[in-house]
Parts: C-alpha cells; sequence; structure tokens
C-alpha cells in the first residue's frame, strides 16, 4: 500500500465519523461558524483599510468569507435532516 493510501483513509474515517455522530456534527458546526464570524469580523474592523486599497483582495476575502458561511449553512441544514431521520428511525 502507497502512504498516500493509508492518509487518505484515514481521512474518510474521520470524515465518516464526524458524518455519523450528532456531537462532532455541532463541534464542527460551532467551529466553522466562529471561523466564519471571526473572518467577517477582521474584514470589518481588523484589515478594512487594507482591503479597501485593492479591489481584488477585497472580492477574494468577502468571497472566502461568503464560502465559509455557505459551508456552515449547508452543514447545518445536512444536521437537521440527519436529526429528523435519527428521530424517524428511532419511533420504528
Amino acid at each position: 500500500m502507497v502512504d498516500g493510501d493509508s492518509g487518505w483513509n484515514d481521512h474518510k474515517l474521520v470524515a465518516r465519523s464526524i458524518i455519523r455522530d450528532r456531537a462532532a456534527r455541532r463541534k464542527l458546526i460551532a467551529r466553522m461558524l466562529m471561523l466564519a464570524l471571526f473572518l467577517m469580523a477582521a474584514g470589518l474592523w481588523l484589515i478594512n483599510g487594507w482591503l479597501e486599497s485593492n479591489k481584488w483582495w477585497f472580492l477574494l476575502w468577502w468571497g472566502a468569507c461568503g464560502l465559509v458561511t455557505c459551508g456552515v449553512l449547508l452543514f447545518a441544514l445536512y444536521d437537521a435532516l440527519a436529526v429528523l431521520r435519527e428521530e424517524r428511525d428511532k419511533s420504528r
């Protein structure tokens, strides 16, 4: 087995465990939300002048903030649907 394959399999196992475990999903969502809030706060107050000086940095920064925020929303939607599925399976 190639060393790269072992790392890939480890990453798949971690991702699978996060997706299946409700507590791990919620911790990841919270961390992603904190990252999104930090990026937005930094863009508004800490590096505002630097972002205003170049339109490409501005677009890149706020585009990254938008992508992180969309990731949080999609992962939260997945979590909500997974919880509904888990609760439906419990009642059967």
